[in-house]
């Protein structure tokens, strides 16, 4: 009998939660190790699925770098990188195109499905989401102490968004799963970064949250002890002094734009505890770090 008061307990901390966010939007990058182990993937679909019965739009957007990385090798291709952003050639952005609208995107799709929900992939291609523009980035020479444009090949950045697919699926109960290829007014595909499209997509769909799943407990402070709360002030400083640096910088500038872009709350939590979602929505401490504008 303890147990069973202990489950109806959790549900009760959970009700007021869900009261406040029935009918809201929340765009969650799936990425990490979440993305790769089997009993993970299945918490995920499972919290997923319970979202959207409960009221709940989630709009799902996946990366698949290694994926990628290892589809090229199969190929012949060696992988190349620079600034931790992908050198994509003509042939390297079909395979970007295959393995992530095509494999796994609908593994994604099926999972979800799988357990009850009615989840549908798309691209940025499809109803023309996003349309994408050529990412510029700068580097140091060596030889002259100058900035110099590198060349990335087929890397873009979102220059719009048109979010009513999106809405439309979500009306209807669909679950929307999408990869971040983008296309550009040209008609050319782009490989565009997932956190950002996720940044992007929540601040034009208005959403109450952003959460990223991340392979880290979330932001750490200057005494290695995971931040519960942020604000964007506060992130500007840690990153100043070093405490966020390296792969944790372009995650927490996705947050930032989107909360100027008026998305309530962002998160960034631990992919790998199951069932992370439930844990960080659904209770009053959470399990990763909350960062607010203000």
């Amino acid at each position: 009998m303890k147990k069973l008061i202990e489950k109806a307990e959790v549900l009760i901390e959970a009700l007021p939660y869900i009261r406040e966010f029935y009918g809201k939007t929340f765009v969650i990058k799936y990425g990490g190790a979440a993305q790769v182990e089997a009993s993970l993937k299945d918490a995920f679909a499972r919290d997923v699925v319970l979202l959207n019965y409960i009221g709940i739009n989630a709009v799902i957007v996946h990366g698949g770098g290694p994926r990628i990385s290892e589809m090229m090798k199969k190929m012949g291709k060696v992988p190349s990188f620079v600034q931790g952003q992908r050198v994509t050639d003509e042939e390297t952005i079909d395979i970007v195109e295959m393995v992530l609208g095509g494999l796994v995107n609908k593994e994604i799709v099926s999972l979800i499905n799988r357990h009850g929900g009615m989840a549908v992939g798309l691209t940025g291609k499809d109803g023309g989401l996003i349309t994408a523009v050529k990412k510029v980035i700068r580097k140091m020479s060596d030889e002259t102490g100058m900035d110099e444009v590198i060349d990335l090949g087929l890397v873009g950045k979102v220059k719009e968004v048109n979010p009513a697919i999106l809405e439309s699926l979500e009306s209807n109960g669909f679950i929307p799963v999408v990869a971040p290829v983008g296309v550009s007014s040209d008609g050319v595909t782009m490989n565009i970064n997932a956190d950002s499209v996720a940044s992007v997509l929540a601040s034009a769909l208005g959403a109450e949250k952003l959460i990223l799943l991340t392979d880290v407990a979330g932001i750490n402070d200057m005494k290695d002890q995971v931040v519960s709360t942020a604000k964007s002030r506060n992130i500007k400083k840690m990153i100043q002094k070093g405490t966020i640096s390296g792969g944790m910088i372009p995650k927490v500038q996705a947050c930032m734009d989107a909360l100027k872009g008026g998305v309530a709350k962002t998160h960034i939590i631990d992919g790998r505890v199951p069932h992370c979602l439930l844990l960080e929505i659904f209770t009053e401490k959470g399990i990763g770090t909350e960062i607010l504008s203000k």
